[in-house]
């Protein structure tokens, strides 16, 4: 379904029904990633949504034309509730993926999840080895869990895509993080580099992949695709730091899918409230239809005409919608600025000059916790 929707600006927009939606339960995480995307300012428990705001936000995301739901956090398995959460999107007709860290996830859970209609789980991976994995993610044991995980889910059938986020420490494992997947037979396999919003930009000098890392996990993916086609699925986002295009701003701003986040407040991608300027709606306050089609930050960078020069005359508008908008918030302080990670972009040899300087310092990791995560009772609910 497509409704003709007018925002402020002149041309009118087309704006389709969503496909998916990223439910983030909680910010609660036993893991301290420094790469993490969540907000800097993370969403407290009592802030969260209650069990039944939740049931009736995936009811009415099925009735505006949903078809995935992402269950999400930092780590869904801190919520007593879950299995109840997933019983009820799948009640409203949703397709229901777990996104997790395996940390809090029994067998016992994983039967109960299946039972309940899980549709498929996306398990995180720090490191091919505990040494990496647990130093990356700041959790002593976390690896050999994961493992553990991932062989429950293997004997239960529960379809998996493995997700490793790289930058310059563990780019060296791309091709044992592969191998891995279709071990576990896993039958996608997400290949991020790491992006930096939030708080990953903390540590962006310990991070930041040099040129020769990025290109070899270019020729990486490119050869696996070949070798596994018919086998595993190969999803790549590249290291945008060291690429001439921008990533894609999904498939366009608010055209694509919506994030609900722990507090309810409902935002066009993962990372919109680095945008200051923007104001989001409430889920418990505005229905969500309402929100998609009418809401204010879902029509700030709908269309083009919002567009400043080169992206608005530039014949890859429709491609890249212009870049991310995040990420023009973070390196030129204005979301509406050409991607500068775009070499049309005036600030474009700025940005390549401070990759240049990440990639050769030695910048220490500056690893994030919620303060309440070691309360959470995993292996419960």
């Amino acid at each position: 379904m497509t409704v003709q929707h007018k925002p402020q600006a002149a041309r009118a927009v087309q704006v389709p029904a969503p496909m998916a939606m990223l439910a983030e339960l909680t910010h609660r995480c036993p893991l301290s990633c420094p790469y993490c995307s969540n907000p800097v300012e993370l969403t407290r428990k009592e802030a969260e949504l209650p069990t039944e705001a939740w049931l009736d936000a995936f009811r009415q995301a099925a009735d505006l034309g949903v078809l995935q739901v992402h269950l999400s956090g930092g780590e869904p398995a801190a919520r007593r509730d879950l299995t109840e959460l997933i019983a009820g999107a799948r009640d409203a007709g949703l397709y229901v993926n777990l996104i997790t860290s395996a940390i809090g996830v029994t067998r016992k859970r994983l039967e109960a999840f299946d039972a309940a209609g899980l549709d498929h789980i996306q398990l995180s991976l720090q490191g091919t080895n505990p040494e990496m994995a647990d130093m990356i993610g700041g959790y002593r044991g976390g690896y050999e869990r994961k493992m553990q995980a991932a062989a429950w889910i293997k004997e239960l059938g529960i379809p998996l895509t493995l997700n490793t986020v790289l930058h310059r420490k563990n780019l060296h494992q791309l091709p044992r993080a592969i191998d891995m997947a279709v071990e576990m037979g896993a039958r996608r396999i997400e290949v991020a580099i790491v992006q930096f919003h939030g708080w990953a930009l903390r540590s962006r000098a310990a991070l930041m992949p040099t040129l020769e890392q990025a290109e070899e996990a270019s020729r990486v993916v490119a050869e696996a695709r070949k070798r596994l086609k018919g086998v595993l699925v190969l999803d790549y986002v590249p290291a945008d730091y060291h690429t001439a295009t921008p990533k894609r701003c999904m498939g366009g701003w608010g055209m694509t899918g919506l994030n609900i986040a722990p507090d309810g407040q409902v935002l066009p991608c993962h990372a919109a409230q680095t945008i200051p300027h923007l104001t989001f709606d409430r889920i418990t306050e505005r229905p969500l239809r309402d929100i998609w089609y009418d809401g204010a930050a879902f029509n700030a960078y709908r269309g083009d005409d919002w567009m400043q020069e080169p992206c608005r005359s530039c014949d890859l508008k429709t491609k890249d919608f212009g870049g991310c908008r995040c990420q023009a918030m973070a390196l030129a302080g204005d979301a509406a600025a050409t991607d500068p990670t775009c070499a049309k972009s005036p600030l474009n040899a700025a940005v390549r000059a401070q990759a240049a300087e990440d990639q050769q310092g030695d910048g220490a990791l500056v690893y994030r916790a919620f303060e309440d995560a070691t309360k959470v009772p995993f292996g419960t609910g």
